[in-house]
């Protein structure tokens, strides 16, 4: 199992842990099948009231999809299959609130799981940032996600400067990503303590209050979504160029701001 659940019945939180830490908690195809199966496990258990989703290790929330991974593609231009729009609580349909607690890096597909939270605890240790472009790929999903947490500036540099740049911990707090920065190490604590207190509200209220806040942003997410598909397959380079350029490149000339 590349995915660990924690319930506490006790305060009603579930401890969802991203569990591939010598991946960097990368998603593969078993791990993208275990969180869908567990969101949607969720929404039958009553002793589920709110959840925590982190990553094991020290060195990484989610470094988005394993490279090891060989997407197959379908030879038609009028369809793309993209893995990772099922991976995320509100695509299977669970109004539960998730907080993501969030040490190490953060990047790629993991702004998946950061944009269908209702909001992030991190610590000093964090980085977030994304690899798009500098690979030769088109920043879409991600980026759309982005946009309805921070401003629109922010959103355009993680995007653009791809892998030569990563945003801090305190500059993601600073621009909105983040609601709390914590001392290195205490991001799951905090994100914790914040789903016990909302853990003990009623339930149907919570609920509720996570649909109105999606629904504010729902439209125009949903239409930017609609436009992803033909935007990647007109943008991205070839898989092999790709290959190439990740082959050639690497991360650490990165700054950090």
């Amino acid at each position: 199992m590349t995915v660990r659940t924690e319930i506490d019945k006790a305060t009603g939180v579930a401890t969802v842990t991203l569990d591939r830490p010598r991946r960097h908690n990368a998603l593969d195809q078993d791990t993208v099948a275990q969180l869908a199966a567990t969101w949607r496990g969720f929404r039958f258990d009553d002793a589920v009231r709110a959840v925590v989703l982190t990553g094991a290790g020290d060195r990484a929330f989610c470094t988005g999809i394993d490279r090891g991974w060989d997407v197959p593609q379908p030879d038609s231009p009028y369809s793309a299959d993209d893995p990772l729009p099922t991976v995320g609580p509100k695509a299977n349909d669970l109004w539960k609130p998730v907080i993501a607690a969030v040490n190490g890096m953060a990047c790629g597909g993991a702004f998946y799981l950061i944009g269908e939270s209702e909001f992030v605890v991190a610590d000093e240790t964090a980085t977030f940032f994304d690899p798009h472009t500098t690979y030769g790929m088109v920043n879409a999903f991600e980026s759309i996600y982005l946009a309805h947490r921070m401003p629109p500036g922010e959103v355009a540099r993680l995007a653009l400067m791809g892998a030569a740049e990563r945003m801090s911990a305190r500059r993601a707090h600073e621009v909105g990503l983040v609601s709390e920065l914590t001392p290195p190490g205490g991001a799951l604590e905090a994100a914790l303590r914040c789903a016990t207190v909302i853990a003990g509200h009623p339930t149907e209220a919570v609920q509720g209050t996570v649909k109105a806040l999606w629904a504010a942003k729902e439209a125009t997410r949903s239409h930017a979504f609609a436009r992803a598909p033909d935007l990647i397959k007109l943008g991205n380079l070839p898989p092999e160029r790709q290959a190439d350029l990740f082959n050639s490149r690497t991360q650490g000339g990165f700054r950090t701001r």
